[in-house]
């Protein structure tokens, strides 16, 4: 494989391989690593456990720190029960819109970096980029924080790292934390006429969740921080979307299941949320021991997300502004790697085509314009790898 593809036909591969987080996306880091390898880019893996998935990172240029890193993830969302119009794992453009599973969230972008460290390689920039690609960023970012791990004894360091999920091409420099938990309320079954001798685990889970729209109350109530004020809400939110359980309608339900989870805002402690939950749950799970000792609360972690706090003259902030002319202060409440990447000690901000309205839709597309718009922007990235300016940021 020795064409130099452009980004249009590296988008119609990428989106060809259905890389949905509950599969493996080793045929598309299979056909990423042979394409760059043709061009002489050595590309790293890190696989997961299951060796089923693994991220990719590669590295162009002088072996020097300083890099601009691209950063991307894989997966896409599922697409089973919704109303596509056309096959959800094949780009169809139409009025102005590539419609595809992916094309906005996020291969869009990922498409527009591999094609960019490709032409990075033959410009023999001066100043390296780097790209990265994790798996199972939709499913609450759990491959980037081993992927980061993995890269940097093998690449040197990124002084500026561009996250490019769907911002319209606007700098993004700040995102709320999160973490969640499974709730597995465990009851006790007996006849609905003798409640008071059973632990109906959907009417104890409802207890839980009642506490969650008191925190909602309380902390919508409070006067926002100055890091909480540039939010929509500028607060910390805690949520519960879906739930199930019991047997019939006259048992005492014995299991209760539901989701649980919690954005923060930036300047809020993610430790001290957790230690409210867990205080809570002990408060109800105490009160149904007392009815019968073997009932419980089971938590287990679902994802635990760092927020992207905004940077005082940081490198990324500061690089994206050059190269793109936006100086607006723009957060999200949406969590992304980039909280992950900053974690790690990289400078990091959010960048990328498409708006994230058309994340995980049917029909999901990225506009022609928005995509020509990132190669534009791709285009000035290379010009700075080269010149004397990219030598300083």
């Amino acid at each position: 494989m020795t064409n130099r593809l452009g980004p249009r036909e590296i988008l119609d591969v990428l989106v060809g391989f259905p890389t949905v987080s509950s599969d493996s996306n080793l045929p598309l880091i299979d056909w990423v690593d042979t394409y760059l390898a043709s061009h002489g880019i050595q590309a790293h893996r890190h696989y997961d456990a299951t060796q089923e998935k693994a991220s990719l990172f590669a590295h162009v240029g002088p072996m020097k720190e300083g890099a601009v890193l691209l950063s991307g993830h894989t997966d896409v969302v599922p697409v089973q029960g919704q109303p596509w119009g056309t096959d959800p794992f094949t780009v169809v453009e139409r009025d102005g819109k590539l419609f595809g599973r992916g094309t906005c969230d996020m291969k869009g972008f990922d498409a527009l970096a591999i094609w960019a460290m490709v032409e990075a390689k033959y410009a023999q920039v001066t100043r390296p980029l780097q790209l990265a690609l994790s798996y199972d960023e939709e499913v609450g970012c759990l491959g980037a924080p081993e992927m980061i791990d993995a890269m940097q004894p093998v690449l040197p360091k990124a002084s500026a790292v561009i996250v490019g999920e769907p911002s319209m091409m606007q700098v993004v420099t700040g995102h709320k934390g999160s973490f969640g938990y499974h709730v597995h309320i465990q009851g006790f079954e007996v006849h609905s006429s003798l409640v008071h001798t059973g632990v109906n685990a959907i009417m104890y889970g409802a207890k839980l969740i009642e506490w969650v729209n008191d925190v909602n109350a309380a902390n919508m109530a409070r006067q926002p921080s100055d890091a909480a004020s540039i939010f929509t809400p500028p607060f910390t939110t805690a949520h519960v979307g879906t739930i199930h359980g019991g047997t019939a309608h006259n048992i005492t339900a014995k299991d209760c299941h539901f989701d649980l989870d919690f954005r923060l805002v930036p300047d809020e402690n993610m430790t001290q949320w957790r230690d409210a939950l867990f205080a809570k749950v002990d408060e109800i799970q105490a009160q149904m021991q007392a009815v019968v000792p073997s009932t419980k609360i089971v938590l287990q972690q679902k994802f635990h997300i760092p927020a992207l706090a905004p940077e005082d003259q940081g490198t990324a902030e500061m690089l994206l502004r050059q190269l793109t002319g936006d100086n607006a202060a723009q957060v999200v409440s949406y969590g992304t790697e980039g909280g992950q990447f900053q974690e790690a000690g990289y400078s990091a901000a959010i960048c990328g085509p498409g708006h994230i309205e058309q994340a995980h839709q049917p029909n999901e597309y990225l506009t022609v314009a928005q995509f020509q718009a990132g190669q534009t922007f791709m285009v000035r990235l290379l010009d700075h790898l080269q010149s004397d300016v990219g030598q300083r940021l």
